[in-house]
């Protein structure tokens, strides 16, 4: 860790990444101190143009995505441009990170095999979409198909309704996550042997990922998981309840937290309840149990119930949404919104810290191509 809290320092990354996945692992690598510069094709990441809104010149999904970056435009069709990324890559590159069509980068020669042959200290990092193996490796894939094919969407939503996208592109951002654990990983074991080697992620196996624990129920139980809004499978109570004015989240999946909440609605008797005396029980009855708590929870305000709560040390949450939260005293308290430098925008930092300090926002988002003739010049 360097004195500015930059521990990736020193550190090059070639980000031919497009769209969410890729560009929020370069963004990682970059807020953590690397010299991440992005390659684009003459009309820019399409991820530039989803919107509106736009922010400052390009859209507000593509500019926290690619703070802290340097652009290039290099048009890989075209063999002279195509060999200054290859001598790039030789001559500076520590780590390639590249989520482009499957095949796209073995024909141009910019796949893992051919570029660690050159440089064998390089780390290559592929984002797919279906995985380097099996029947489905050549197919694209988005982060909406992810949450279909992987079976998120199955236990998204309420019983009897159609099925639901979880809002944050979940596939996207946790495999960008899961390409940033792999390069570190691979960095620390070059650090001992010398030699760098691929690492392969893809939206499916994030995707599969994300549903472990549901597949273990599943294969416990043989029963499909149902959809249960707000709810978790295997406890209860632990779901979000209408109340006078607003949404609560109440956690009180043990039997001290239950007795407690049941004292705390005006219902001790519940608590002694055989129904409901353990949390096995309480999931057998919860329909019955579920609507007898929500009948009380219409009976006060969010704020009224938080408090309440609280003071009997039962988890619990209100439903906000982002304007709240962005505004929320605990935010600022952590520092997560950070002002970007030479512009008017403010983005949600690095959700980490070291020895108190989180990584802050050290550059705007690069403008297209912005950086193509600084980083080719020895080229030109």
């Amino acid at each position: 860790m360097n004195e500015n809290g930059t521990p990736l320092a020193g550190l090059t990354v070639i980000e031919l990444g497009h769209s969410v996945a890729a560009p929020f692992a370069g963004q990682i690598l970059a807020d953590l101190g690397a010299e991440v510069i992005k390659v684009e094709k003459a009309e820019g990441d399409d991820a530039r143009h989803w919107g509106p809104p736009f922010w400052e010149g390009a859209s507000a999904t593509f500019q926290p995505l690619n703070r802290n970056k340097k652009s290039v435009v290099c048009d890989l069709r075209d063999a002279a441009q195509l060999g200054a990324l290859k001598r790039l890559i030789h001559d500076r590159a520590d780590i390639v990170l590249q989520n482009m069509r499957p095949g796209q980068v073995e024909k141009l020669g910019l796949d893992g095999a051919a570029l660690c042959a050159d440089k064998p200290a390089l780390i290559y990092c592929n984002l797919g979409a279906f995985g380097s193996r099996g029947p489905l490796k050549d197919r694209p894939g988005y982060d909406p198909l992810m949450q279909a094919f992987g079976g998120i969407m199955s236990t998204t939503g309420e019983e009897g309704r159609p099925p639901v996208r979880v809002g944050p592109s979940i596939i996207d951002l946790g495999t960008g996550m899961w390409a940033v654990i792999g390069m570190l990983t691979a960095l620390k074991r070059r650090a001992e042997t010398g030699r760098g080697g691929v690492v392969d992620v893809s939206l499916f196996e994030t995707a599969a990922g994300w549903m472990s624990l549901l597949a273990a129920n599943y294969q416990a139980s043989g029963e499909l998981p149902k959809r249960l809004g707000s709810g978790a499978i295997g406890i209860v109570p632990y779901r979000a309840y209408a109340t006078r004015d607003s949404d609560l989240v109440v956690a009180a999946g043990s039997e001290a937290l239950f007795r407690k909440l049941a004292q705390v609605l005006g219902h001790p008797e519940w608590g002694e309840d055989a129904r409901f005396l353990t949390n096995p029980k309480r999931v057998a009855n919860q329909g019955e149990l579920y609507a007898m708590i929500e009948t009380e929870m219409k009976k006060r305000g969010t704020a009224e119930w938080t408090a309440l709560l609280e003071a009997a040390g039962i988890p619990c949450a209100p439903v906000q949404n982002v304007a709240e939260m962005i505004a929320h005293e605990q935010t600022g308290a952590l520092g997560l919104m950070q002002d970007v430098p030479d512009s008017a925008m403010k983005f949600i930092g690095l959700p980490l810290s070291f020895d108190g300090k989180r990584p802050a926002i050290r550059g705007r988002p690069p403008k297209l191509g912005e950086h193509t003739n600084e980083i080719f010049k020895t080229d030109k």
